[in-house]
């Protein structure tokens, strides 16, 4: 199979880009998986001081894969979504998103998940889950931590496109650039966190995650189970065929 999430360490820095052009980097099982694996690695090798998610092109992440949730069962793709993103926030290193352009849904946790989150102004978010029949359920888990809870309601039940400058004024990002000055903007951030030690990173960051850590753990099966109960629903499945239609 073609790798979906490529990997490469320099200068201290883990760079993992998604490269799944062919259905918008969406959270299929095969890139779920392999972002695990390079997540790992970056956890177990010395010299990696900070992680980098980044996408090849400018969709970041369109979200869950609408064609293996419409043909099966989900319990395990909500079930890892849940895993995902305990594993960056529990990380010992600090992970750092780089959003160009367009990011959906299940991407939006990621972005949530990730310690430090650098958008450019013109990049495009939407939690889009209510138009399909769904929730934004296991991404509460950290959207929902870091966005103030009046924006959380706002582009939860709306579903609408928000850009990069918003996402910042809600907290879902630490800040938005120009376009041209995000990679710049990016290497500067990931150069900061390199001159940090191994442990003051490895405790700031613990002491800063605590608190959704245990959100985390408390709530991540019941939304899990949830999650998965609404895309096996009719309303749900009727949504995402007729998306699917649209979209060929």
């Amino acid at each position: 199979m073609t790798e979906l999430v490529h990997y490469d360490v320099a200068d201290g820095v883990a760079t993992i880009t998604l490269d799944s052009p062919h259905n918008r980097n969406a959270l299929s099982r095969q890139l779920v998986t392999e972002l695990f694996e390079r997540l790992a690695a970056a956890e177990a090798d010395d010299a990696v001081t900070a992680l980098l998610l980044r996408s090849a092109g400018r969709v970041f992440c369109s979200g869950a894969d609408l064609a293996e949730a419409s043909a099966g069962s989900m319990e395990e793709g909500t079930r890892k979504i849940v895993e995902l993103q305990r594993l960056i926030v529990g990380l010992d290193k600090p992970v750092v998103v780089e959003v160009l352009g367009g990011v959906r849904a299940g991407g939006i946790g990621i972005v949530a998940a990730a310690d430090i989150a650098v958008a450019a102004e013109d990049a495009s978010f939407a939690l889009t889950e209510v138009k399909l029949g769904l929730a934004a359920a296991t991404i509460s888990l950290t959207v929902f931590h870091r966005m103030t809870p009046r924006a959380a309601a706002l582009t939860t039940l709306g579903g609408e496109v928000f850009r990069g400058t918003e996402a910042a004024a809600y907290g879902l990002v630490t800040l938005a650039v120009p376009a041209e000055q995000l990679s710049a903007e990016v290497s500067r951030v990931c150069a900061a966190l390199t001159t940090g030690a191994a442990q003051g990173l490895r405790e700031s960051k613990r002491i800063l995650n605590r608190d959704l850590l245990a959100r985390i753990d408390a709530d991540g099966e019941e939304l899990a189970a949830l999650s998965t109960r609404l895309f096996a629903s009719d309303a749900a499945r009727e949504a995402m065929t007729a998306f699917l239609s649209r979209s060929r």
